[in-house]
């Protein structure tokens, strides 16, 4: 019997998943690891540890006797720049909840222009976008710049190790701005030049691409035999949503986990300014994508700030608490925030606090304002014409165990969620890429199964509704001073 193998580097864990080529998990493979924070609005990896170190551990760790094929999906878009032999010139910087780039950004949004930039790459530049932090690379090397410097995302690097092949997929590419035109799927070299003469550029593959081989350095690493083909991958959320069969103009993937991600597909590029317009996976798609800056890491941070309880101790008393939290709302932007409202000054709010208020409380205002800012996210979807929350929506993520975050989701939100049987998550859809990328199997094969619909609870409309408007009201009313406590705290 022949398997495929995915891996996926996520923010808080690297997974392998060993699979046969009709979709049965025959093994499971993680190794935990965290983001290292040395400053307010700075998110870094370490890719030789975090990336390249956890990916050889689970390898080791599976069973690779008749695996035919290996793909990697990763966080991202991160950015690291190596020499020639792979060795990272600093850490990896990670992707929009790294906000160091705010300078470059206004300086080439002044140096290009707002309108030319959405046009042509699809979306705005922020924190999200490569290309500021290349600039700001550029700018903290000072004299030891080296534009010739390869360049990678998290599992571009890991299949440069597994290859030795320079590449990146299109969909990565597209978050490259502004260097990729989203209508051409191209670099776009003169802006590339304009903004970082000299720039080294990897070569462009589509995700379900076979682009190498396992080398005989690496294979004695990883266990897997030399010679492996390897497919390219790409960032996770769009290898998840791949693997929950999000595939047909007007799919979209609600993704539970660290931050809460969003991907619809499209039938047509558009340029539209909140969201983020990109290359699919499949070859020549295009989609439309969102995501907030912290989700589920706001709750486990709550959780360590509370004692460290068990997750579902904590899960009960949240779930005993009524809709509204009893006059708690809690703002999520512990990180800033990327869609809807693009502040990398934004903080965390939490009002309404009284004595009477204990964790479980918190926990469920915490889920309520991310599912605020999920319905925020939807409309805005809706608004511009695409399927957006009158959709089909397919939830996944780790954040969907329990069931109470993706009810409160459905409920503050109006929207019906499709849960899949299997949530392992973008490593499922990268065996599905490998299985795909070598021919073993049909390009519209499609392993995803739905096991439960979870629909709104129409007894806690009127409590949302108002709840709702308070969250919407209540980032513009304190704006300013957060700003100035922001600024304080750098």
């Amino acid at each position: 019997m022949s398997f495929v193998i995915g891996v996926d580097i996520g923010t808080g864990s690297t997974k392998a998943v060993l699979c046969t080529l009709d979709g049965e998990v025959v093994a499971v493979a993680r190794r935990d690891h965290a983001p290292s924070l040395p400053q307010p609005g700075w998110a870094e990896m370490d890719p030789e540890r975090d990336w390249w170190g956890d990916v050889v551990d689970v390898l080791a760790e599976l069973d690779s006797t008749d695996v035919v094929a290996v793909c990697v999906s990763g966080l991202g878009p991160c950015v690291v720049q190596t020499d020639d032999d792979l060795r990272p010139r600093r850490a990896a910087i990670l992707y929009g909840v790294d906000t160091r780039s705010t300078r470059e950004i206004a300086e080439i949004t002044a140096q290009l222009g707002a309108d030319a930039i959405l046009e042509r790459c699809g979306k705005d530049l922020s924190s999200q976008a490569i290309g500021p932090k290349l600039a700001w690379l550029r700018r903290a090397a000072g004299d030891a710049w080296r534009p010739q410097d390869r360049w990678f995302s998290a599992h571009t690097y890991v299949v440069a190790q597994l290859t030795g092949e320079w590449v990146l997929d299109h969909h990565t590419a597209s978050q490259c701005d502004p260097f990729y035109d989203i209508h051409r799927q191209d670099w776009a070299t003169d802006w590339v030049e304009a903004v970082l003469p000299g720039l080294a550029l990897p070569r462009l593959v589509w995700p379900s691409e076979q682009v190498g081989v396992v080398r005989r350095d690496a294979a004695a690493l990883t266990g897997l035999a030399e010679g492996t083909p390897v497919v390219a991958g790409t960032v996770d959320a769009w290898a998840e949503a791949f693997s929950v069969g999000v595939r047909r103009p007007g799919d979209l993937m609600l993704m539970y986990g660290s931050t809460m991600f969003f991907v619809q597909v499209l039938s047509a590029p558009t340029s539209v300014r909140g969201l983020w317009t990109t290359s699919g996976v499949e070859h020549g798609s295009h989609t439309l994508a969102a995501g907030m800056a912290t989700s589920g890491t706001v709750t486990t941070w709550l959780q360590e700030l509370t004692g460290g309880a068990p997750f579902e101790t904590l899960l009960a008393e949240a779930a005993a608490v009524p809709a509204g939290s009893e006059g708690l709302v809690l703002l999520p932007y512990f990180s800033g925030e990327r869609t809807p409202i693009y502040d990398p000054l934004a903080r965390g709010v939490i009002a309404g606090l009284t004595l009477r208020h204990g964790r479980g409380h918190l926990l469920r205002a915490a889920y309520e304002g991310i599912a605020c800012g999920v319905r925020q996210i939807l409309d805005l979807f809706d608004s511009v014409g695409t399927a957006g929350a009158a959709g089909r929506i397919v939830a996944v993520g780790g954040g969907t165990q329990g069931g109470l975050w993706t009810q409160i989701v459905s409920d503050v939100a109006g929207v019906r969620q499709t849960v899949p049987q299997q949530t392992i998550g973008a490593s499922y859809g990268d065996a599905l890429l490998a299985a795909i990328g070598i021919g073993a199997v049909p390009p519209d094969t499609d392993w995803t199964r739905p096991d439960h619909v979870v629909v709104p609870d129409p007894a806690t409309r009127s409590t949302y509704s108002g709840l709702l408007q308070t969250f919407t009201e209540l980032y513009p009313a304190t704006r300013e001073q957060i700003h100035r406590l922001a600024q304080t705290a750098r």
